[in-house]
């Protein structure tokens, strides 16, 4: 194709919010990208003004950056049969909808995120950078479930439409994220800031989270990290490490800082050798510069990285995540708490098989000892069993280590009752007792 055929089709492609948002029918399902690559406010209030005259509508997107009207649960519950959400991970934009069940769930991992997606969308929204010389735009700062869907939703799955809004202020990002324009059906015009992603000082029993993470990892590892608080704090403690490697689905906060104190150089990884991998890239306005345009940061399908076979094949591959809550079995609760969702599994589970599997991998599950009830009682997030309806985000057979601020339990060879005596010993001090006769009721041979 020349340059001055894609600029004729691109032109032809290109629309207002109004005109793209026309193309939604009755029945569809529509997914959004994941984080800072999903659509701007103003394209979701577009689809949303139309709900009068549109039935069973479905939109599902993850990480909610954008405020707009699908995340408001008294406007849902008007509209509902008309448009409905289906989130497949959420983040505190969304914690009232769950609550208030306006907001469904797309049961998923980040693994198989795409494979799911392209099974159900319709339609597929996704930011996109503005064309390139040859007439490819990049995915930028996040790719997830979106090049499975607008490579193979035609030919695999139900995809009619697939629709790029093109920011310019979205970087350039290597690695397997470039797309042609005669791959998408619609183009959107509209300059708009990259959402931040910023957490305030973390508190003191995150910082002694951290503190027992950090004895697990060593010169040389390869690392993992989710989201939240203890997890950054990782970040900030890791100072003296050297020659980390980043296998990652989320590109860890404070990366530009690691990789300039040498902490983050990926030198000893057997693949991508040199450069930080993964799938979405979230964070401030110094994280999206450093990642622009820089060879040594690429992004790549959530198939490719979260391919616990691929994570497995690193040496050392060390993995953390955080809970909610775990019994004391080992199965881990990562995603809501009886029917009440609060985020999902995203790659949680993706990374502990991949740890599990690797020669001398640590798969670490991170939570508080216990939270405080608007009562002032504490609750314990070690418990004989989870409440009815919770789902297991890692079941127990996959537990390894588990770190409270009271410590470091290893459960990967131990008995149930083992377990519970490895968990018992990190619960709060205050709760102890209660736990430990709650194995009499339990554990028979206690």
């Amino acid at each position: 194709m020349s340059y001055q055929s894609w600029k004729e089709e691109y032109r032809r492609k290109s629309v207002s919010f109004k005109e793209a948002a026309q193309v939604v029918k009755s029945g569809d399902f529509i997914s959004i990208a994941i984080g800072v690559g999903g659509c701007s406010a103003e394209l979701y209030e577009a689809i949303l003004d139309r709900h009068e005259e549109l039935r069973d509508v479905k939109i599902m997107d993850c990480i909610q950056l954008r405020p707009n009207k699908l995340y408001d649960p008294g406007f849902m519950k008007q509209i509902d049969g008309h448009i409905n959400y289906v989130p497949a991970f959420g983040v505190a934009s969304i914690r009232e909808s769950y609550a208030q069940r306006t907001a469904d769930f797309l049961v998923s991992t980040v693994f198989d995120g795409g494979q799911k997606c392209t099974e159900r969308s319709d339609i597929y929204i996704t930011m996109v950078t503005p064309p390139d010389k040859n007439g490819y735009v990049n995915l930028s700062l996040t790719s997830d479930y979106s090049m499975a869907v607008l490579k193979r939703g035609r030919k695999h799955g139900r995809l009619r439409v697939a629709i790029g809004e093109v920011n310019e202020q979205m970087p350039v990002v290597f690695g397997d994220n470039w797309l042609h324009i005669s791959e998408f059906d619609y183009f959107i015009e509209h300059s708009s800031p990259i959402p931040e992603f910023k957490r305030g000082e973390p508190t003191n029993v995150e910082k002694n989270i951290a503190g027992y993470v950090l004895e697990l990892i060593n010169n040389g590892d390869n690392i993992q990290m989710g989201i939240g608080g203890i997890t950054e704090s990782v970040v900030a403690g890791l100072e003296g490490k050297y020659d980390l490697g980043v296998v990652t689905e989320m590109y860890p906060i404070g990366l530009p800082q690691l990789v300039e104190k040498g902490i983050v150089t990926n030198a000893r990884k057997p693949y991508h050798q040199g450069v930080t991998m993964g799938t979405f890239c979230l964070g401030d306005k110094s994280m999206y510069e450093f990642v622009a345009e820089n060879p040594a940061c690429e992004i790549h399908p959530a198939y490719y990285t979260n391919d616990p076979v691929f994570i497995a094949k690193h040496p050392n591959m060390v993995t953390m995540n955080m809970a909610l809550m775990i019994d004391m079995s080992g199965q881990i609760a990562s995603e809501g708490i009886g029917h009440r969702m609060i985020s999902g599994s995203g790659g949680q589970f993706d990374f502990m098989m991949g740890s599990y599997w690797s020669d001398g991998g640590k798969g670490i599950t991170l939570l508080t000892s216990a939270r405080r009830r608007s009562d002032g009682s504490l609750l314990s997030s070690i418990v004989p069993e989870l409440p009815a309806g919770t789902p297991v985000t890692v079941p127990r057979t996959y537990a390894q280590y588990v770190i409270t601020e009271y410590g470091i339990a290893n459960l990967r060879y131990k008995s149930i009752k083992e377990r519970a005596l490895e968990l018992i010993a990190i619960a709060h001090p205050d709760l102890r007792g209660e736990l430990k006769n709650s194995m009499k009721k339990n554990f028979y041979f206690v």
